[in-house]
């Protein structure tokens, strides 16, 4: 896999030019027309992950990487990425038109956590597809970003923050309220939370010196300072599964990346994943999978 791209590496592969403001203590906000990297100017888009967040309206058909998984837009789609997931876009001679944006975590520092958000969470959803009537809503709110990044207004990066909130709420909002979790500030959940935060925190693996070093249930408590059987009743009530199944599913869902965009080989791949017998990491990969490593890869 490429290395991760920063948000000067954007600047210098799109544009050839840098914004001055990088350094200063705001952070990073720009928005942008999709129309000078579409059609007949479209480049490929490798798999990589990026430092920053993006936010993308696209309109026409097309398909995106996400992680482990390939989302087809048919029309027009809403995506969300952020700095922990890699992704690619296929067929970007097809997208007809759109807008987005991109910012870094420091635009949004003392502004709130953007990570509690499904639409930026490695389980959440991150490609939403639209009907024309939510088209024009987002596309309007595209508009109102255009025109307070060019206003002279001295807290038009306030409003704009504002307005990257509006984007991910209308999205989530167009989820079935199921598949929303409920955010209950009970003790179950403040412990829930710092595990998923401390699973995610091990990813993601960029180098063969990385390597997850909380594996287990056990391994999660002794580091939350609380007993195993607290931490995994807690984990149960809130996410509906097992502390072993989200590890497992996380772990699964870094090796399939790994397997398909990193040029590493198995036993490199398995001992990043905190495997100590590379047989251990076919056998857990085989269980889940139904497949070995190598023919996945090969797919």
């Amino acid at each position: 896999m490429e290395k991760t791209e920063s948000i000067e590496d954007f600047y210098k592969t799109k544009f050839d030019w840098m914004p001055e403001n990088f350094k200063n203590e705001i952070g990073h906000f720009n928005v942008f027309n999709l129309e000078p990297f579409i059609g007949e100017k479209a480049k490929p888009v490798p798999y990589k992950r990026r430092d920053f967040y993006k936010i993308m309206l696209v309109k026409g058909n097309s398909r995106v990487h996400f992680a482990d998984k390939i989302v087809e837009v048919k029309k027009q789609a809403l995506s969300f990425s952020n700095p922990h997931i890699p992704y690619k876009w296929d067929h970007n001679d097809s997208i007809k038109e759109g807008s987005f944006c991109v910012f870094n975590q420091h635009f949004f520092h003392q502004f709130g956590n953007l990570n509690q958000y499904s639409v930026f969470q490695p389980k959440g959803t991150h490609i939403f597809e639209l009907t024309d009537e939510q088209v024009e809503k987002v596309a309007d709110i595209y508009k109102r970003m255009f025109d307070e990044i060019n206003s002279e207004y001295v807290y038009k990066y306030d409003v704009l923050r504002n307005l990257v909130f509006e984007l991910l709420h209308f999205a989530m909002k167009t989820e079935p309220s199921a598949t929303i979790e409920k955010q209950h500030l009970n003790a179950s959940q403040r412990i829930s939370a710092l595990f998923l935060e401390l699973l995610e925190r091990q990813f993601p693996i960029d180098d063969t010196n990385q390597k997850v070093h909380f594996r287990t249930a056990s391994n999660f408590a002794n580091q939350l300072n609380i007993h195993v059987n607290h931490l995994n009743k807690a984990v149960k009530e809130t996410t509906q599964k097992t502390t072993s199944q989200i590890i497992a599913e996380r772990v699964l869902q870094e090796s399939k990346i790994l397997l398909k965009y990193s040029t590493w080989n198995v036993s490199e791949i398995a001992f990043a994943l905190g495997f100590t017998e590379v047989t251990n990491f076919n056998n857990f990969f085989k269980k889940h999978v139904q497949l070995s490593p190598l023919k996945f890869r090969n797919i």
